[in-house]
């Protein structure tokens, strides 16, 4: 696990991308197997949930980077 968030730290927007494309490749995929859309608003709609999904973990990351900081700022006072 620490391995992981080395990477990602030391490759944060080549993590974020493959984020995106992989919310892209399983958006298209659900919706070929559910719904019986044109390939133009497939696209569209894999689009929106891929960005939808990026923000979520932009969020996330964020949240962790606030925490991370914060605890170290205590460990720094005591």
């Amino acid at each position: 696990m620490e391995a992981i968030q080395s990477w990602v730290a030391e490759n944060k927007l080549k993590a974020i991308g493959a984020i995106w494309v992989s919310g892209i490749g399983a958006s298209l995929a659900y919706s070929r197997a559910r719904t019986p859309l044109k390939p133009s608003l497939r696209l569209i709609h894999a689009r929106m949930h891929a960005q939808a999904l990026t923000l979520v973990v932009l969020s996330g990351a964020a949240a962790y980077h606030y925490y991370e900081n914060h605890e170290a700022d205590r460990q720094k006072e005591n």
